[in-house]
């Protein structure tokens, strides 16, 4: 029986890289199942308020609409064989960071994914992962060799 490889993909949500690993994945005939925070950005950042009722200050209901994040971010990334984690160019991703250091503590194989101009920046979460990228492609390369043992070029 084939082990089916769970990988959680978190990270920036104003690009198309999880779809590109997915294909790719698909490409290879990979035994992957992809999990991931909801990247839907209005129901995310609304998520506690519309279920939880409203809130008076911003503040309350960004930590509110967190906590409910939360629930599904730790259950998934702690069910996670592989945690990929991307920060893109657009906005700042806290919680990318924060998914990074909470699959770090968790001993999750960690795979982090930026371009270059962020490796200074990164430096702290680089040295946690096992492997750095810089493109989906090489996200499915290190997935190939990883569970396949085949060495695909990026």
């Amino acid at each position: 029986m084939t082990k089916t490889w769970t990988v959680y993909l978190s990270g920036e949500i104003h690009s198309d890289w999880r779809e590109q690993i997915a294909a790719g994945t698909k490409d290879a005939s990979l035994p992957v199942q992809f999990t991931s925070p909801v990247t839907h950005h209005a129901s995310s950042d609304d998520c506690g308020v519309a279920i939880l009722g409203p809130e008076d200050a911003p503040f309350w209901t960004d930590h509110k609409g967190a906590m409910v994040n939360a629930i599904r971010t730790r259950t998934l990334i702690g069910a996670a064989d592989i945690v990929v984690v991307r920060f893109g160019d657009k906005y700042r991703q806290w919680n990318a960071a924060f998914d990074a250091g909470f699959a770090a503590a968790l001993g999750k194989p960690l795979i982090v994914l930026h371009p270059d101009e962020f490796t200074h920046a990164l430096k702290e979460v680089d040295a946690a992962a096992l492997a750095v990228a810089r493109d989906p492609a090489q996200i499915v390369a290190l997935l190939t060799y990883v569970i396949d043992g085949r060495l695909a070029t990026a």
